[in-house]
């Protein structure tokens, strides 16, 4: 499930991509054909995860393999609505990276117009990458 559109722009701590899906009639998130306020954390979760992936090929070459990410913890949520599909403008998603090593951490806030949306802070777990046993 892709929610983003494009990155805006990004350096090695912080990244701002664009998104339009929370508009669409057949965003998976949906539910009784309305976007919650919560889906936001999957759409900052996903720009953590691209500017992970970033930084990662800016330091190495090339993205390293990782694990799959698990969401551990969001912490300081702020929803100053409700809804997310009821927002005429694209989505501004932007992620500040405060840590990572084993886990992400990030500071994010969803806005449009200036106006902040959601904000708090996200914990992602990244379990170690298994290597297929040789034959």
């Amino acid at each position: 499930m892709l929610l983003l559109d494009c990155v805006e722009r990004w350096d090695d701590e912080q990244i701002l991509c664009v998104a339009s899906s929370h508009r669409s009639a057949s965003n998976p998130l949906r539910v009784g054909g309305r976007l919650g306020a919560i889906c936001a954390v999957e759409y900052a979760a996903q720009a953590m995860a691209v500017h992970d992936a970033l930084v990662r090929a800016k330091e190495g070459g090339e993205p390293q393999r990782t694990g799959a990410g698990y969401l551990a913890s969001v912490r300081e949520l702020c929803l100053e609505i409700t809804r997310l599909d009821d927002i005429e403008g694209d989505l501004a998603v932007s992620a500040t990276r405060l840590a990572a090593h084993s886990s992400l951490l990030y500071n994010f806030a969803i806005a449009t117009d200036r106006r902040i949306l959601v904000r708090g802070r996200i914990i992602i777990f990244v379990a170690a990458q298994q290597e297929a046993p040789d034959v």
